[in-house]
């Protein structure tokens, strides 16, 4: 038997999966079963954020299992209160931390705490979250329901759960507040919407007005946080004070980790809310080696460095193959080019991947580039070679 077989007989097939057999990694190239090799431009969609085989998250994690993996929350578990402290101060917000295990999962948390708020903060219950068309906040059927795509709504699995609302840009937010509402919930660049940024004054005036009338702002920074749109948090880039903040994807290197934080610290009380296995040993004590590896990084000026490196090559590619791509999008290392249909942007991505380099899909027609925060400058080179050549010949 063999492994796509294996596969297609034994895992449910909730994915449209490429058969391709990686066995290794070794910073932003991974190697196949024949030795072949490929340069990563999607670190596991954004989750590799130190790359594979990083020296110093390896040794982490194999020192914290020869101990403890595993206890319950029951517990205090010095790593993840290590961990909190450690993203709280980053970025720079008075904020309390709870982890779990995925973005869908800190979104749930994001909107129990919204709910819970709306439920004892007001006279009147609010309950009403206010997101954005193209936005995307998990596949649990509460996240799906949050997510601002109708293709996700799907009759298969309604009823979805009530009080939420999508709208087309910033400025139709202000006309959807009711007195029912208690959140907007964004994503500062929307990933899988086509890697859309929003500007820095319409954020600022949205979150100024929603602090006016009582209202919280919800950040979903599962994609944009730990550093990969530029600074630690795309809300610090952006200069605002969310009430609420996601974390996810890059903050474990690999290793499932999520997390929900917030300002209004008193909302939830024991028994609120809880995770077996959010914030164990194991995955907070990957958490804080990433940390270590990108802080760094990040005081020394490197990623700022590789950041723009990137972009004037994303930059070039544009330019140069205008009759291909509308536009480059994006931020830091989380980027795209707007292709000019979907037939070209599927071809660029099947024709990459026979090129070895391996790229992404997200909305709108953009082929997705999210690289770990660590790539080389050499590893960019050889990627962009690589999907020159996957393009030119269309």
């Amino acid at each position: 038997m063999t492994l796509e077989q294996q596969d297609k007989q034994y895992v449910l097939q909730t994915y449209a999966r490429d058969y391709t057999n990686f066995v290794k990694g070794v910073g932003s190239t991974l190697y196949d079963e024949n030795g072949r090799d490929y340069i990563d431009f999607a670190s596991g969609i954004g989750v590799n954020s130190v790359g594979h085989g990083n020296e110093k998250l390896t040794q982490a994690i194999c020192e914290q299992a020869k101990n403890i993996i595993h206890i319950s929350n029951l517990q205090v578990i010095e790593p993840q209160a290590k961990l909190a402290q450690r993203i709280v101060e980053l970025s720079g917000y008075d904020m309390g931390v709870f982890f779990a295990n995925s973005g869908a999962e800190a979104n749930e948390g994001a909107i129990k705490i919204a709910r819970k708020y709306g439920e004892t903060k007001f006279e009147n219950k609010r309950y009403k979250i206010i997101t954005l068309e193209h936005s995307f906040h998990g596949r649990t059927i509460t996240t799906v329901k949050a997510t601002g795509q109708e293709s996700f709504h799907t009759p298969h699995f309604s009823p979805y759960p009530a009080g939420f609302s999508y709208e087309k840009s910033i400025e139709d937010v202000y006309k959807a507040i009711d007195d029912e509402t208690v959140a907007v919930l964004i994503e500062l660049v929307q990933g899988e919407g086509g890697v859309q940024s929003f500007e820095k004054e319409e954020i600022q005036k949205l979150a100024a007005h929603l602090k006016a009338e009582g209202i919280l702002l919800i950040v979903d920074e599962v994609q944009t946080g730990v550093y990969r749109t530029g600074e630690f948090l795309a809300s610090n880039l952006y200069e605002i004070e969310p009430d609420i903040i996601t974390l996810a994807k890059g903050l474990g290197g690999g290793v499932p980790i999520g997390a929900v934080m917030t300002k209004h610290k008193d909302v939830l009380s024991a028994g609120d809310h809880g995770s077996t296995f959010g914030g164990n040993y194991l995955s907070t004590s990957a958490g804080l080696a990433v940390l270590d590896v990108l802080e760094g990084l990040y005081e020394s000026g490197a990623i700022a460095e590789v950041h723009l490196y990137f972009e004037q090559k994303l930059e070039a590619m544009a330019k140069k193959y205008n009759t291909l791509f509308k536009k480059e999008v994006g931020l830091g290392l989380m980027r795209g080019l707007r292709a000019k249909s979907s037939d070209i942007q599927g071809a660029i991505i099947k024709n990459s991947l026979k090129e070895g380099l391996i790229v992404l899909k997200a909305g709108r027609n953009t082929v997705r580039f999210l690289p770990s925060i660590t790539i080389s400058k050499n590893e960019i080179d050889k990627g962009f070679e690589r999907f020159e050549k996957a393009i030119s010949s269309l």
